[in-house]
């Protein structure tokens, strides 16, 4: 392969390099999908720090909690305002960030910025608004549930004829297409208790299947991130970060059901009294909230050992926010199981956790702003939009050849 061709199929490991400068709005050719980790992480903090969420609470928390979303809110115009420039400065990259083997996983991250959005109207919004914020709720359910629904059917339509992935290129980041249609349970989760029941209940039947789905998707590529991992070890040290994305969809899964039984409206009787049906799926959804979150546990923990094992060669990347995000989902989960069996020690840890997060946010937050002020990102091969082969690390398992490895 030519230089020039390597250069623009975007896998040159020697890329060009431009004189720009710290304010020069040519930077922006390379704000990627993956830019919107920012404000998806954001919006995470936002419903964590809800009153509805948490279990031990201090005057002032909703504030708190209001001003973060707020926040979010804004760096969720301007990352839109950013990106929507690049795609038309500059004609062509629109379609090349879809279709590209890294950048086009995190479109993702767009949607879910937009659930952690939509799920924040129903902690800080509907509390004080009317009903016409309930009625624009279930409609940007049904909307959200759609869009990402095809996201997920059309970008795994793409990875799967894309020639260019490899298994060794395999990171959680291949779960982030149903990511989004899978947090479709979460909004139902922490909205449906709004509703009338009419609307209540197939929003629940949908964010149920929603969840199932995403899942269900997760465990089947879960099995091909293990697979990756036996045969070739961690990721690069700076792909670590992305190993927390595994952590989300069980923890996810096990609050938004756990919510989701909560919101079941007392109006049907289908099952009999709605009352003993309630009580009969909240201890389910407990059960299984507990089963499922112990996988998280263990993605956890082998993120953990990964990035210490590798920290002083990590430089910041947009997928440190993976620090952030899924481990908001497991914070939340800690916090469900201990609001559900009455455990202080449980609602303890869940505060822990919270402010932990809290710290390691600001500390990100912190890294990427001068992480662009130095060119570390928003540069020419710095970003998601040039591709890094994950077999080209020192770190790569060396012990046979890979057809020894799958004999």
């Amino acid at each position: 392969m030519s230089q020039s061709e390597s250069m623009e199929s975007g896998t040159s490991m020697t890329p060009p390099r431009r004189n720009t400068s710290r304010f020069s709005l040519s930077r922006l050719e390379h704000f990627t999908w993956a830019n919107f980790t920012l404000p998806m992480s954001t919006g995470g903090l936002a419903l964590l720090l809800a009153e509805g969420t948490q279990g031990n609470k201090f005057p002032g928390l909703q504030t708190i909690g209001k001003i973060v979303y707020i926040l979010d809110l804004v760096i969720f115009t301007l990352v839109a305002s950013a990106i929507t420039y690049r795609f038309t400065k500059y004609p062509g990259t629109l379609k090349k960030s879809i279709v590209h083997p890294t950048e086009g996983l995190f479109l993702g991250t767009s949607t879910l910025s937009l659930a952690s959005i939509i799920s924040g109207i129903a902690r800080y919004g509907i509390p004080t608004s009317g009903e016409w914020l309930i009625v624009a709720y279930r409609i940007l359910f049904w909307i959200y549930f759609a869009v990402t629904f095809m996201i997920a059917v059309g970008q795994y339509a793409l990875l799967f004829t894309s020639a260019r992935l490899k298994l060794a290129d395999m990171t959680p980041a291949w779960d982030l297409p149903v990511f989004p249609f899978m947090l479709s349970g979460t909004i139902a989760a922490v909205g449906a208790g709004h509703q009338p029941p009419e609307h209540a209940l197939p929003m629940l039947v949908a964010g149920l299947g929603a969840q199932g789905f995403g899942f269900l998707v997760s465990v089947l590529i879960y099995a091909c991130y293990v697979h990756r991992l036996i045969q070739y070890g961690f990721p690069a040290p700076n792909s670590r970060p992305g190993m927390f994305i595994a952590v989300g969809p069980p923890a996810f899964t096990g609050l938004a059901i756990v919510g989701m039984a909560n919101a079941y409206p007392i109006h049907y009787n289908s099952f009999g009294p709605d009352e003993i049906t309630i009580q009969v799926l909240k201890v389910l959804a407990t059960t299984v909230c507990i089963f499922i979150w112990f996988l998280s546990l263990w993605f956890f923990c082998i993120a953990v050992v990964a990035n210490l094992a590798v920290w002083r060669e990590m430089s910041f990347r947009l997928n440190w926010y993976a620090f952030i995000f899924p481990n908001v989902g497991n914070t939340i989960a800690v916090i469900t199981i201990g609001k559900n069996l009455e455990s202080p020690g449980l609602l303890g840890v869940g505060s822990g956790m919270t402010v932990l997060l809290v710290i390691g946010w600001i500390l990100i937050v912190i890294n990427h702003v001068r992480a662009v002020w130095t060119g570390q990102i928003l540069a020419d091969g710095k970003d998601e939009d040039f591709y890094v082969d994950e077999k080209d690390h020192r770190h790569l398992k060396k012990t046979g050849s890979d057809s020894e490895k799958q004999a």
